[in-house]
């Protein structure tokens, strides 16, 4: 029966590819036991109606108390998300790979014997900026992304497909605060460099140690806390007549700096 919702893997798209898979919740009840299991939702989608009733409050309550991105959709976008399967309204998306904790990326460096090679993401929304990111941190040498909890898109079927098998090498820690996260990284002899229009020129600034490389949200850029937190802020020469580059560009173009000065 899946009255009350059950849980259950999309089909692959391509047979035998665990990255085409994504594991979606449906039902009320299935997702307030996700909530209380602490599991990370990655997406919710609820049904568009002008008057919601006291079980779908509690649903948004809970999912605005834990940073979750929500979209209310229609019943038809709905169907077509769960295959027709019964979802009284509500629909959640969960992680398609399990995260790290930050101190694991930080073994990995030590493993290797390397100073530690990080990539900070702040409020990345569109998985294929996050999918590009991991692609290119890997190939960079990156140890490990570090990306936030809340309001930000986590390791989804659409992430993993465009990291191009990325994810499968490069660890990904989910965190509840980034300026926090950069403050306990610099007790570890990490030095921050976000990328910002303003800044330093990136060729000026000494990126050849233990490093974190910050990112912006999508047209936003990096947040002023976590802005004021990081060390150095990096500018990336623009010689044509657009301002600014997409934010899986401008994390490439920093990464190949590094890489370049560190090698």
């Amino acid at each position: 029966m899946e009255e009350y919702g059950e849980k259950r893997e999309l089909s692959q798209r391509e047979e035998g590819d665990k990255a085409s898979q994504e594991l979606v919740i449906e039902g009320r009840n299935a997702v307030m036991e996700a909530f209380k299991a602490n599991r990370s939702i990655d997406r919710l989608f609820l049904l568009d109606q002008e008057n919601l009733d006291g079980p779908i409050k509690k649903i948004v309550s809970e999912a605005r108390k834990r940073g979750i991105i929500t979209k209310f959709e229609t019943k038809e976008r709905l169907d077509q998300l769960t295959g027709g399967a019964k979802h009284q309204g509500v629909v959640a998306f969960v992680a398609a790979y399990d995260y790290v904790e930050l101190e694991d990326i930080l073994e990995l460096a030590r493993e290797k014997g390397e100073p530690p090679f990080l990539v900070i993401l702040d409020g990345i929304e569109d998985p294929h900026n996050l999918g590009a990111i991991l692609r290119t941190a890997n190939i960079a040498g990156v140890h490990g992304v570090v990306i936030p909890k809340r309001r930000a898109v986590g390791l989804t079927a659409t992430v993993v497909k465009t990291s191009a098998g990325a994810v499968e090498y490069t660890p990904v820690a989910r965190v509840t605060n980034v300026a926090r996260t950069i403050e306990e990284l610099k007790k570890e002899g990490i030095w921050t460099v976000c990328a910002d229009m303003d800044g330093t020129r990136m060729y000026d600034i000494d990126m050849k140690g233990p490093l974190a490389i910050v990112i912006g949200k999508e047209g936003e850029g990096v947040s002023r806390l976590v802005k004021e937190s990081c060390d150095f802020v990096a500018s990336i020469p623009m010689k044509g007549q657009i301002g600014s580059l997409n934010a899986s560009v401008a994390a490439g173009v920093l990464l190949y700096e590094a890489l370049r000065q560190r090698d």
